[in-house]
């Protein structure tokens, strides 16, 4: 009977060595891929175009998708990145109708002050009209600061307008970057509910 326990006993610190191992392991791998991830501007870039694609408004003439693609709309882009600033940066976010927004997609509130942006599902670099709106909706609605974010870039003129405004300029890589940094703060989450998921 000690026999038997004490073999059952080896078997289970063996099991428990194992499993240590195979975690400390798979985080290994994992920490590899995100810091490549973080550090790969390529790989930003690449994800940052497939937002686009994803979201981006299809005429009558658009291409069949394969089935394990995810194909929203420009409207749909609006509360996903309502949702990646809710969960990355605090506070609640709120989604405007799709019409008579005046240039405010989303507002967002953190500690009582309130940020309004604007989001466009853009293959090119936008202008500085998209920021004087919301720089405006800001000044009317006394906004501690806003965000134009757009799945492309800037051109020189729109950074240029945008300084000493309070407006965050965030293009599609750096849109990215705050996607991972929301991804990352819902597996922090889970982490606090469910411990067994460490």
């Amino acid at each position: 009977m000690i026999a038997i326990e004490l073999i059952a006993g080896i078997i289970l610190v063996m099991a428990f060595i194992h499993y240590l191992y195979t975690k400390r392991n798979n985080e290994y791998k994992v920490s590899l891929v995100v810091n490549h991830l973080n550090t790969s501007d390529e790989i930003k870039k690449t994800l940052a175009m497939g937002l686009y694609l994803r979201f981006r408004k299809e005429n009558a003439d658009a291409p069949k998708y394969s089935s394990s693609y995810i194909k929203q709309n420009p409207l749909e882009f609006e509360r996903f990145v309502a949702d990646v600033f809710e969960k990355s940066r605090g506070g609640s976010t709120w989604v405007s109708r799709a019409s008579g927004d005046y240039g405010v997609d989303f507002e967002q509130t953190v500690n009582d002050e309130l940020y309004l942006g604007q989001v466009k599902c853009y293959q090119g670099d936008l202008s500085y009209e998209p920021i004087a709106l919301v720089h405006s909706n800001m000044v009317k609605r006394n906004a501690q600061g806003g965000y134009v974010i757009t799945t492309g870039s800037f051109t020189t003129a729109a950074r240029a307008y945008a300084k000493g405004l309070n407006v965050e300029l965030i293009d599609g890589v750096k849109l990215i970057d705050i996607w991972l940094m929301s991804v990352n703060h819902n597996e922090q989450e889970i982490r606090k509910i469910i411990p067994e998921f460490n």
